[in-house]
């Protein structure tokens, strides 16, 4: 089977993990201190705050902001369910709009018209790694005062206009096993903002920046040590990771004619952690993933259901939200195998198998 992910882990990620357990010293310390700062030039921003996952960045960039009980925030349906849930956690609520069929990313139009006054902030997902419109979104924070706070999971590299991800506002990485840069389990906070960056500082170490004292109330989201190393050497592959996933990308968008493969709006650099094709006019998607699976390609569906129609968000009322493209896109998606370890040979039967449906 040809895995829809896998993780590359060589030698330099093995031996990094084994000088930390070496030194004694695991717990966050000088490499979360490096791996920050190398993270923050990648994206170009002066700030990167590592934290224990994806979900507690994205949980922390909301409190650090000041969002809780009675604010709403804008997000898409059409995303993991940790995009919703930091939102629960501050007691705020989310407000789902609709996406664009062509990039299944958040529809500005539709933001705009679902601002309220208890409207506090926009969170777009960059998602698959193709960078929201940008442009249209930093218009409406600014006509209505917003903030910003990017789920940029799984897009570090991508580029909107010159500009990547998580750099328009705060931004919130990922570094789960399976994303484009890893480290296991981890994630990344990034922000121009002196403040936003201290205060998210505080929040992941039970409000604390200098030891046993404590100016807020705060968590437990530290980084260790292990997994910053394993993020340093994969952060250095960034490139190479990068460049070989759009290669296999274009290979598959120049081979697959009987699917819609991925959109790239004109200025935007995708990084493809996931290829996502449609089987549109209602053709039997559960089949195509059988018959896939069958010919010993790895298949994915993100994501199935809608965030606001898993069972605990229609019981606090979400379920009856107008969502009519991406209720679509959760029958008609099928994402691809497209990762650095994927072979010509790989890349040859996926297309050949998908041609077949």
């Amino acid at each position: 089977m040809i895995p829809i992910a896998k993780p590359y882990i060589g030698d330099a990620e093995k031996n990094a993990v084994l000088e930390v357990l070496d030194s004694g010293m695991l717990a966050q310390g000088k490499r979360t201190a490096r791996f920050e700062e190398e993270f923050a030039a990648v994206c170009g921003v002066k700030h990167a705050v590592a934290t224990a996952s994806g979900t507690t960045a994205l949980h922390a960039a909301l409190l650090a902001h000041g969002i809780g009980p009675g604010d709403e925030v804008i997000t898409t349906p059409f995303t993991f369910i940790a995009t919703a849930n930091s939102i629960l956690f501050t007691g705020a609520q989310p407000v789902f709009v609709d996406i664009e069929e062509d990039t299944f990313n958040i529809n500005p139009e539709l933001v705009e018209k679902a601002i309220t006054p208890r409207t506090k902030a926009i969170m777009p997902v960059h998602l698959y790694g193709h960078p929201c419109e940008m442009s249209d979104l930093m218009g409406i924070v600014k006509r209505h005062n917003l903030c910003l706070i990017e789920d940029a999971a799984q897009s570090i590299g991508a580029e909107y206009s010159g500009k990547r991800t998580g750099g328009f506002g705060t931004g919130c990485f990922s570094l789960y096993a399976t994303k484009n840069v890893m480290c296991g389990e981890g994630g990344m906070i990034t922000t121009n903002d002196n403040e936003i960056a201290h205060r998210c500082r505080l929040l992941r170490n039970h409000g604390s920046e200098r030891r046993y004292v404590h100016e807020i109330l705060g968590y437990n989201f530290l980084m260790n040590d292990i997994d910053a190393a394993i993020g340093l050497v994969q952060i250095g592959r960034l490139g190479e990771f990068t460049k070989k996933r759009r290669a296999n990308a274009q290979f598959l968008t120049e081979n697959i004619t009987s699917a819609i493969t991925p959109t790239v709006r004109q200025g935007c650099k995708h990084v493809y952690h996931q290829y996502t094709i449609r089987l549109d006019n209602g053709r039997d998607r559960d089949e195509a993933v059988r018959q896939l699976n069958q010919a010993g390609i790895g298949t994915g569906i993100f994501y199935p259901t809608l965030c606001n129609k898993q069972e605990f968000m229609v019981e606090r009322g979400y379920g009856d939200a107008y969502l009519p493209v991406a209720e679509r896109m959760t029958r008609e998606v099928i994402s691809l195998p497209v990762h650095p370890q994927v072979s010509q040979a790989d890349l040859e039967l996926i297309a050949s198998e998908v041609n077949k449906l």
